[in-house]
Parts: structure tokens; C-alpha cells; sequence
């Protein structure tokens, strides 16, 4: 890649901000940013005013906590979401990846996180407190713990599992058709569908 200094100003700097994003590293910033200058000005108008548009209008949704522009949100005000089942997982993010699948049919509980002591994130810091609350509101026969298969996916579940259990309420976990230190994010329809089906009891 050329030196910053013989590329325009705000083409690097669009290359410096292209590159604080997740997996993008500054070969890859660099072709975003050149491909952007090849297309019309509209184009890239309707990126900047889409990025606007999440900040501005996007908050947590008050009861499950999910990204969402109405709150409560879609999936929480939606009747036809089975309220029997509550499905725990760690990011916003992770609710899309289980709803591309159409496999679940209940609803969602978002942590904010994972419990994680190396990086100073216990419960308290977390939704926990807050499903708690939902469970005895709602009553839920099931609660499905839908955290990654790693360290902390499988602290958090434990976690849960202990809190939960004395409630009188069913906590299962995805089986293990995700990869071992995999993120539910990355994982294809067809793998996360299997391991809904196939959950466990903890």
C-alpha cells in the first residue's frame, strides 16, 4: 500500500476509519474506499445517511433488549411468538442469526454480554437481573441458552443454568452442531437450525 502521504487526505482518512472496523485491516479499507470513489455520489450518500440513521434512530428495546426503532420491539409486541420459550443469547447480533434460520418461533432475552472475570464482566453486568424478572413476569416453560460454545459462552450458561433451575423452569443449551470457539454470528442456516432442534438440558 502507497504511503499516507501520497494519497489524497480524505481518502486515507476514510481508509484510517474503514480499518477501526471488526476483521477489516487496511488492504481491505483501502479497496472499500477506492471502490467507493468508482461509484455515484448517491451511493455513497445513502451509506452515510444509513449509518446516521442507526445511530440516531436504534436503541435496546426496554424488555428484551434487542436492537429496535419502536420499543418494545417487533419480535416482543408480535402475539404469535410462542411466550412458552425464552431464548438467552449474548449480542443483538446473535437474534439475527437465529431468525434467518425461521427454527425458533419463541422469544428473546439478550444478555449485553458474557460473563468473562479476565475482562471484569460478572452478572451484574449483564441482563441478568432482568430475565430474572421476565421469568416471573412471564412464566416461560423453557428457557434456551443460545450462547457461543466457548469459555465464556459456557460460564455464562452454567451460570444461568444454577440461577434458573431452582425456578422450576427447563434451561436447555444449543447442542453442539456449532463449532467449538465459534461465534453464532458466523455460522450458515443450516447449522444453527441444528442445534436448535438438537439442544440439551444442562
Amino acid at each position: 500500500m502507497p504511503a499516507s502521504g501520497s494519497i489524497a487526505g480524505p481518502v486515507q482518512a476514510l481508509i484510517n476509519e474503514f480499518s477501526k472496523l471488526p476483521t477489516v485491516g487496511p488492504k481491505t479499507a483501502a479497496r472499500l474506499v477506492f471502490y467507493l470513489l468508482n461509484r455515484p455520489r448517491h451511493e455513497a450518500q445513502s451509506l452515510s445517511e444509513a449509518i446516521l440513521a442507526v445511530k440516531d434512530k436504534v436503541r435496546f428495546c426496554s424488555v428484551c433488549f434487542s436492537l429496535t426503532e419502536e420499543d418494545p420491539c417487533a419480535l416482543c409486541t408480535d402475539e404469535r411468538r410462542d411466550r412458552a420459550t425464552l431464548c438467552v443469547v449474548a449480542e443483538a447480533k446473535d437474534i439475527y442469526a437465529i431468525e434467518r434460520t425461521a427454527a425458533f418461533k419463541g422469544r428473546y432475552h439478550v444478555l449485553g454480554g458474557l460473563i468473562s472475570p479476565m475482562d471484569g464482566i460478572g452478572p451484574a453486568q449483564l441482563h441478568v437481573k432482568e430475565l430474572i424478572e421476565r421469568i416471573g413476569e412471564e412464566a416461560p416453560a423453557e428457557i434456551i441458552v443460545a450462547t457461543n460454545p466457548n469459555a465464556e459462552g459456557e460460564a455464562t450458561a452454567l451460570y444461568l443454568s444454577r440461577l434458573i433451575q431452582p425456578l422450576g423452569v427447563s434451561v436447555t443449551r444449543l447442542a453442539y452442531g456449532l463449532p467449538i470457539g465459534g461465534d453464532l454470528d458466523y455460522a450458515d442456516e443450516i447449522t444453527v437450525a441444528k442445534a436448535i432442534e438438537g439442544r440439551r438440558t444442562l
